[in-house]
């Protein structure tokens, strides 16, 4: 079907037979035929045989993406928009799909892009190569199969600005995709309403993976008074408050954040009891505990403390700190709810983290709930990268 053929060394490509998308640059034997970076190639075990397509690019560690495991599949517009019907099917099935991921990379055998659906704008993150070549006929697809469902977008955002295209020799852009429109966006999740900045918040503008862990949370609230740490625009904070917390802090390290935490407060008439402090978590948490204050809930929702296997010892360290602190300001009886967002802080070591931060803090924890980001992002098992986030909430009691 394709010219090009990238053939695997003996022994390798292991990943791929297992399921996953990718193919390493250490991995493959040889390239034969004419092509340009982002072309469709096929790949080829050492035998011969075909494993499937996917899209090259030399320049990036992970030299081909593959968009097919079958033999003799034409890369096309339709082939495309069936990936795409296949994406929006699945979601309408299993979230409200009011604002969601769309489209969430190689879990949904698209390679290297995301498409989040604020209300109705859409905002597209393109990381790689030959997936971009695609990206308006993806939206283009997206746009005419929401229209089938009644679901018209009014404007698309591009933020294709993640430092990760530099690694596939790609420049980093933002912008219009198609007619301007008014980038302040406002959405409702869990019967809260945000203000979403698509152009200048934070990855596309809003984190939807914790709309049902948010949701979570949020009934252990009531009466409660709570602090929400990393709050970023005040997702957490907010949905407590809407819970019919007594109380609520929250905080970011991020001005920015801050202020449009404080207008999403006012947007739901919740400013009088959902507070928000810019401050340094790590330095506000001891400062609390000296300072005698105790809360029912506590929410620890962090950046990721590492994006490589490089930094995981430090990551630990960051994370056994935080749980450690945020255990010592939960009253005896009370809630901590503690997620990690970063794929490299596996699963197993997250939680041996949280053991000894409780071990530390002389407090025993007892699991309430545990789960993974909202099935918008969905988790294609050997697929690993599609796997990131942990979230618990752990009731946090006195040793005794």
């Amino acid at each position: 079907m394709y010219q090009t053929i990238v053939t695997l060394k003996k022994g390798e490509g292991r990943t791929l037979k297992a399921g996953g998308m990718w193919v390493y640059d250490n991995e493959i034997a040889s390239v034969t035929g004419d092509f340009e970076n982002g072309d469709v190639v096929e790949v080829h075990d050492f035998d011969g045989y075909c494993m499937g397509a996917g899209y090259i690019n030399t320049k990036s560690k992970i030299t081909v993406r593959m968009l097919s495991r079958k033999k003799d599949v034409l890369i096309d517009e339709a082939f495309i928009e069936g990936r795409v019907r296949d994406a929006w099917e699945y979601r309408r099935q299993t979230i409200d799909t009011s604002s969601c991921r769309l489209i969430f990379g190689e879990a949904d055998f698209l390679p290297g892009i995301v498409v989040d659906k604020f209300a109705d704008v859409l905002v597209v993150e393109s990381l790689a190569l030959g997936i971009d070549r695609w990206k308006e006929t993806i939206v283009d697809a997206l746009k005419r199969v929401l229209a089938e469902d009644g679901i018209n977008i009014r404007g698309v955002y591009e933020r294709s600005d993640a430092k990760v295209r530099l690694q596939e020799g790609m420049e980093r852009v933002k912008g219009f995709l198609g007619e301007p429109f008014d980038t302040k966006v406002e959405i409702v999740e869990n019967g809260v309403r945000y203000i979403v900045d698509v152009e200048d918040g934070q990855k596309t503008g809003f984190f939807l993976d914790q709309k049902n862990n948010r949701a979570a949370v949020g009934r252990l609230c009531k009466g409660k008074s709570v602090l929400d740490c990393f709050t970023h625009t005040g997702s957490f904070a907010l949905n407590a408050g809407a819970a019919g917390a007594e109380s609520v802090l929250g905080v970011d390290a991020s001005g920015l954040a801050v202020e449009q935490a404080r207008e999403n407060a006012k947007l739901n008439h919740l400013e009088e009891k959902v507070r928000f402090e810019c401050a340094d978590v790590f330095e506000l948490l001891p400062r609390l505990e000296q300072g005698g204050e105790r809360f029912d809930v506590v929410i620890l929702d962090p950046p990721a403390f590492t994006k490589s296997r490089n930094s995981v010892k430090n990551a630990v360290k960051g994370y056994r700190e935080i749980n450690l602190r945020g255990m010592k300001l939960v009253r005896d009886g009370g809630f901590l709810a503690t997620c990690s967002c970063s794929h490299f802080m596996e699963p197993e070591l997250f939680a041996k983290t949280i053991r000894e931060a409780a071990s530390g803090a002389h407090r025993r924890l007892r699991q309430v709930e545990f789960s993974t980001q909202g099935p918008d992002h969905p988790i294609l098992w050997a697929a690993d990268q599609s796997y990131y986030l942990k979230f618990y909430i752990f009731q946090v009691v006195s040793e005794r």
